[in-house]
């Protein structure tokens, strides 16, 4: 599959960046893999709903200028459909015979602005729990390579 995980901010932890360097690598055998991370944008103090929504819309902004019109794009929602791996690896499959660059989109700590999951092809959830941007990297690249070995016939730890 030739996909983008573009998201919001860069990683802190070295355990995160080595996590998402690994799957990166092991990636590679399947088709064409990168990340593309976007400047977040610093939340206010004594932050409003219209304060977080200015920063929201900045983030979508930077998100977007990264998103090509013939796109196959993926939001990561809470409120979406959650598949299990199997039902990933399926999805992933039909995405990447569709011929078109499937980019998976990871908001930042405020999550994504409605621009930004308004121009979804699909919405995609790991959990109803929220996970940290970073830590959520390191999931989607893991899952991604786990659908990569199952559409391949490839065993897989269950």
């Amino acid at each position: 599959m030739n996909a983008v995980i573009l998201c919001v901010g860069k990683l802190k932890e070295k355990w995160q960046q080595g996590g998402c360097e690994e799957y990166l690598k092991r990636l590679t055998r399947y088709g064409k893999y990168e990340v593309v991370a976007v400047d977040d944008v610093r939340e206010p103090d004594k932050p409003s709903e219209a304060l977080n929504r200015q920063v929201m819309d900045k983030e979508a902004a930077a998100l977007l200028k990264h998103i090509r019109p013939e796109d196959f794009v993926v939001c990561l929602c809470i409120q979406a459909a959650a598949p299990d791996s199997v039902a990933l690896a399926k999805l992933t499959r039909s995405w990447a015979a569709a011929g078109r660059r499937v980019v998976f989109v990871i908001g930042g700590s405020l999550g994504l602005a409605k621009s930004v999951t308004d121009r979804a092809d699909y919405r995609l959830s790991f959990s109803n729990m929220t996970f940290p941007h970073g830590l959520m990297r390191v999931i989607l690249l893991e899952q991604l390579y786990r659908a990569e070995r199952i559409n391949a016939g490839e065993r897989y730890h269950k």
